[in-house]
C-alpha cells in the first residue's frame, strides 16, 4: 500500500490517497476550486503506481466543511459515481448543499448537491494490503471523522487538527470544545506514527505526534477553564478560517522539521 498526502492548494485542506493491493480511497476531496486538477492529481497518482484496477473506489469525508468535502461530487463523478461516505450527521446537510452549515458561503461559494453514504465509529474498508478504519472525532463539528491505517499508523484527522501550530475552532455550527479534548484524547491513546492535519506537512515520530496533541489538548483546557474563551491575545480568526492562530506562533512548533509526505 502506498499513502500519498495531496498538499491542499490556497482554500484546500488536505486530501489523502491510500492507493492498496486490491482498492483505492481518497480521504477528503477539496474545495470545488481545484477540482478538475483534483482530478488530475489523483488519476496520475493511480496510474504511475500501476494500481490493477487503476480507479478510484470511494471516498470518505472527515466533515461536511466545505474546504474537505466541495470537490467530492466531481470526484465522484469522474470515477464512475464511487461512493461517497460521511458521518451520518452531514448526510442531509450534503443532499441539500446547505452552503451555510458546510461553510462554503465564507468563500462565496456554493456547495454541490452531494449524495453520500453513512459511516460509523469502527467501519472499516479493506484495501487488500491493508485496511482503513473509521473513528467518530466530534469537537470542530458533530460529525467529526478520522481514518486510520494500523499497520502503517497513519491517521487522518481533518479539522479536528487544522495545523500543528494551530488549533481547531469550535464556534462554528455544530462544535464543541469538551467534544475537541475528547477527540485529541481518542488520538493520543491510538499512539499513531504519521498524523495528517488538514493543512500543512504529515506530523511524523510517535513522540512528535505526542508533543504536537499534548500541546492542542494543553490550550483546549485552558480554555475550557476560561469558560470557553480564548486567551485575548490570540487575534480574531479569518472569515474563512476554520482554525485559531496566536500571536506570536506556538514556538515549539515552528522551527523543528514536521515536513514528509
Amino acid at each position: 500500500m502506498r499513502v500519498i498526502r495531496l498538499p491542499g492548494i490556497h482554500h484546500d485542506a488536505n486530501a489523502v490517497l491510500f492507493v492498496g493491493e486490491n482498492s483505492n480511497l481518497l480521504v477528503d476531496a477539496g474545495t470545488t476550486w481545484y477540482q478538475i486538477l483534483q482530478v488530475e492529481r489523483i488519476s496520475g497518482h493511480i496510474e504511475d503506481l500501476g494500481s490493477v484496477k487503476n480507479k478510484l473506489d470511494s471516498i470518505l469525508l472527515t466533515s461536511r466543511r466545505y474546504p474537505f468535502a466541495g470537490a467530492s461530487r466531481h470526484i465522484s463523478e469522474y470515477f464512475d459515481n464511487i461512493p461517497i461516505y460521511v458521518h451520518s450527521d452531514a448526510i442531509s446537510v450534503l443532499e441539500t448543499g446547505d452552503f451555510f452549515s458546510t461553510w462554503a458561503n465564507r468563500y462565496d461559494s456554493d456547495m454541490p448537491s452531494t449524495k453520500c453514504q453513512p459511516v460509523s465509529q469502527g467501519d472499516t474498508f479493506d484495501l487488500g494490503d491493508g485496511e482503513i478504519v473509521a473513528i467518530s472525532l466530534p469537537g470542530h463539528c458533530s460529525d467529526g471523522m478520522g481514518y486510520y491505517e494500523p499497520n502503517r499508523g497513519v491517521l487522518v484527522a481533518g479539522a479536528l487538527l487544522p495545523r500543528a501550530d494551530c488549533p481547531s475552532r469550535w464556534d462554528m455550527p455544530g462544535g464543541s470544545l469538551p467534544n475537541l479534548i475528547t477527540s485529541l484524547e481518542t488520538i493520543n491513546d491510538l499512539e499513531p506514527t504519521n498524523l495528517v492535519p488538514a493543512k500543512g506537512p504529515t506530523i511524523k515520530g510517535k513522540e512528535r505526534v505526542h508533543t504536537v496533541l499534548n500541546q492542542h489538548l494543553s490550550f483546549f483546557e485552558e480554555c475550557l477553564e476560561n469558560n470557553g474563551e480564548v486567551p485575548r491575545s490570540w487575534p480574531r480568526p479569518a472569515r474563512t478560517a476554520y482554525f485559531l492562530t496566536s500571536e506570536p506562533p506556538w514556538p515549539l512548533l515552528e522551527k523543528e522539521n514536521l515536513g514528509g509526505d
